[in-house]
């Protein structure tokens, strides 16, 4: 085999046939779709269609297609820790778990034990390296697409093997390469939601592959008044007004979750907003640690634009960030991402 070689993760959708179509022509080239459903049901059906897309997609760009089995893998650390999270009263993103331990972990294995020097995906972000030999990661010139939020936990190990071919691309340039390919892919909608739970009813799966079904308990305000009956901590996240089940004769938001007590606090708005928070379990990308106090830009969310705040290393792994303004609904389990420009400095989980 050539000593450069790819093995592309390919969904079956658009972004990764046109990565294994940009990497055509470049050594051993072949595509590799996961199957991570081991049930039968909705999730196990769709992914069961993509592994069929993704074979046809390859065999008109005449490559090579495997499968790989990452059910287990997938179970232990995403599904899980996703409902042990929710069932402790935390919101986390499956997303990075799965990036972190299936994508960039388990499969990236997979890629190395069947001869692939690197991995690509299609994902949009970029990887550079600097002039000390140190890789980096960069946001997407596509910033509505941008994915570096997913990919904070890439360490310069996985960064060296793994290839990005979309991140100087627009989605719509996308599309037209795949058409210009003849690929069927190139009308495929776009994914929304969590590809183990395609309805987004969150709380519907936990309660389905959980044994410790939800239990109702009470909404209080902040001073400790009872206000009603809620379902169960898992049907709530921190910031949510819909869906609450309760008239208090004005607009309410859930503002705290307490797994002892299983209470839900209900609060006005402008008690959501907060300006400290402690991250713990990060990955830094340009450098090893942060030697003082620095002014970066802050992602506490996915969609959430990236905020000035003032980050400080306060233990080996431990970040505390002081934004510069109020920012809405912080949650305990999500993921914060730092930034300098277009460059990710790294990130971890709110505590």
């Amino acid at each position: 085999m050539n000593d450069f070689s790819v093995m592309i993760a390919m969904s079956g959708g658009v972004d990764s046939a046109v990565a294994a179509t940009l990497l055509q022509g470049r050594g051993q080239v072949a595509g590799v779709t996961m199957r991570v459903a081991d049930k039968k049901g909705t999730h196990f059906d769709a992914a069961t269609r993509d592994i069929a897309d993704a074979a046809a997609t390859c065999k008109t760009l005449g490559i090579a297609h495997h499968v790989c089995d990452l059910s287990a893998e997938f179970r232990t650390h995403v599904t899980e820790p996703f409902i042990a999270a929710y069932e402790a009263g935390l919101t986390p993103n499956p997303c990075v778990a799965c990036n972190k331990h299936i994508k960039f972990g388990a499969l990236l294995d997979f890629a190395a034990k069947q001869g692939f020097s690197h991995l690509a995906t299609g994902h949009y972000a970029r990887i550079e390296r600097d002039s000390t030999g140190r890789y980096l990661l960069k946001r997407a010139v596509d910033e509505g697409k941008d994915q570096t939020y997913m990919l904070y936990t890439l360490t310069q190990d996985v960064l060296a093997r793994v290839l990005l071919p979309l991140g100087d691309l627009t989605k719509s340039e996308v599309r037209n390469i795949a058409a210009g390919a003849g690929l069927s892919a190139a009308t495929r909608g776009d994914s929304q939601d969590i590809c183990f739970i395609p309805d987004g009813d969150y709380a519907a799966y936990i309660t389905a592959h959980s044994e410790n079904p939800p239990k109702k308990g009470a909404f209080i305000s902040p001073d400790g008044q009872v206000l009603g009956e809620h379902q169960g901590l898992i049907h709530y996240t921190i910031g949510q007004r819909k869906g609450l089940g309760i008239a208090l004769g004005k607009p309410a938001f859930v503002l705290a979750k307490s797994v002892k007590n299983n209470t839900v606090t209900l609060g006005e708005d402008a008690a959501l907003y907060s300006t400290r928070l402690t991250v713990r379990d990060i990955n830094l990308i340009p450098f090893e640690r942060l030697d003082g106090a620095i002014t970066l830009q802050a992602k506490a969310r996915y969609r959430q634009a990236a905020a000035p705040a003032r980050v400080e290393q306060t233990g080996e792994d431990e970040l505390t960030v002081e934004f510069m303004t109020p920012q809405r609904a912080v949650a305990p389990g999500q993921s914060l991402v730092l930034y300098d420009g277009d460059y990710v400095i790294g990130g971890g989980i709110i505590k």
